[in-house]
């Protein structure tokens, strides 16, 4: 079933509604109307945002945090980040052009309305989306520079899949189905995913910013094996206890890692939407989880804005009872850590902060499909 979202003067965006009996389709660049104008910042709301979600003070806060995400941009498209990895709850890494970051930068401008060549931002998305191309491996398809792993290859991966409907370029569709074909590939026989492209073990982390990827992919028309979903629905559900969700699942091997926390718990969530499910026992214990494991985020360390990216999906998707508890709390803690000059901060960088502050606030407005109800 194809879902259309109109906005209040006509833009229109496509997204489709995924489930695991849904044929692939897809939603083609000539047929999308590069004539009406996108519309920048997030005055131009979905229909279904909920009353007082959004309000000026949030506008002008994603205002100053594009503006000053364009504004450290680099020249070859991408943003600079540390690039590195995460143990427990430090991040260790180098300063360098990021992938990740570059993906979700973008995805932050077009969740404002900024699409490929459209939209006063739309000339720094087309310089990520050349970034994100041009390291795209020749050999295999995966997405990576200065050592990124597959964390960073699902979200670029994801952000290729959200953009491909709104741009004519062929080389978008040819590299993301190539990058594609790597994480079907790379699935662990347990039906999860990790850090490299090689099926060894898994993680949640890893596993549900590949299924997002493998389900916006799906959503405009590249081939994504049912039973590569199954398998990982399958992943998950063992990642699932009464409390919330493990990191790895407690089966196989001997010294998985099973620690719960608000981040992986919005991520189990969020993981099952993606395959199609949406009313399971594993998501309705952990959506009453959820804001008893929230005590524990710290502002400034990268489970803050990593856990509330996932958590505003989840919340969101669940309903109005859900959105309306959880939003107006978190809206006024990232209103309130925002720097003088539009910026956010963690341990990660302001650029990575700003990026996933931007794209938390605005979840409500459905640019992105993958966000769509």
């Amino acid at each position: 079933m194809q879902k259309y979202m109109c906005t209040s003067r006509g833009t229109l965006i496509a997204g489709i509604v995924f489930t695991l009996s849904l044929l692939p389709g897809s939603v083609h660049p000539q047929d999308q109307d590069r004539s009406r104008p996108v519309l920048f910042g997030a005055q131009e709301q979905s229909p279904n945002v909920f009353k007082g979600a959004f309000d000026p003070a949030v506008r002008g806060a994603i205002d100053q945090g594009l503006a000053y995400l364009v504004s450290r941009q680099n020249a070859n498209g991408s943003w600079t980040n540390r690039v590195g990895y995460k143990l427990y709850d430090d991040y260790y890494g180098e300063e360098g052009d990021s992938t990740d970051v570059t993906a979700i930068a973008c995805m932050a401008l077009v969740s404002a309305g900024n699409v490929s060549g459209r939209g006063r931002y739309g000339g720094a998305v087309d310089k990520g989306i050349n970034f994100l191309l041009g390291c795209v491996r020749d050999e295999d398809g995966y997405i990576t520079r200065n050592g990124s792993r597959m964390y960073s290859h699902a979200f670029a991966t994801l952000f290729l899949a959200e953009i491909y409907g709104t741009t004519q370029r062929k080389d978008v569709k040819t590299k993301l189905k190539r990058a594609i074909q790597l994480l079907v590939s790379s699935q662990n026989r347990e039906g999860g995913w990790r850090y490299q492209p090689i099926p060894v073990d898994a993680d949640l982390s890893v596993t549900v910013s590949t299924l997002q990827a493998l389900r916006a992919a799906r959503n405009v028309g590249i081939s994504v094996p049912i039973r590569t979903i199954e398998k990982a629905e399958r992943y998950v559900k063992q990642c699932a206890t009464r409390f919330g969700f493990t990191y790895q699942s407690a089966t196989d091997y001997s010294f998985n890692d099973t620690r719960i926390s608000y981040a992986l718990t919005a991520c189990g969530i969020v993981s099952l939407y993606s395959a199609g499910e949406y009313n399971s026992r594993e998501i309705r214990d952990s959506l009453r989880a959820l804001p008893r494991l929230r005590r524990r985020l710290i502002p400034g360390k990268l489970h803050f804005y990593y856990g509330h990216y996932y958590a505003s999906q989840a919340m969101y998707l669940a309903g109005k009872e859900y959105w309306d508890r959880y939003y107006p709390q978190t809206k006024s803690d990232i209103l309130r850590l925002q720097k003088p000059d539009g910026s956010w901060s963690d341990d990660v960088g302001r650029n990575y902060a700003t990026a996933m502050a931007c794209v938390i606030l605005q979840m409500p407005c459905e640019w992105l499909p993958i966000f769509q109800k």
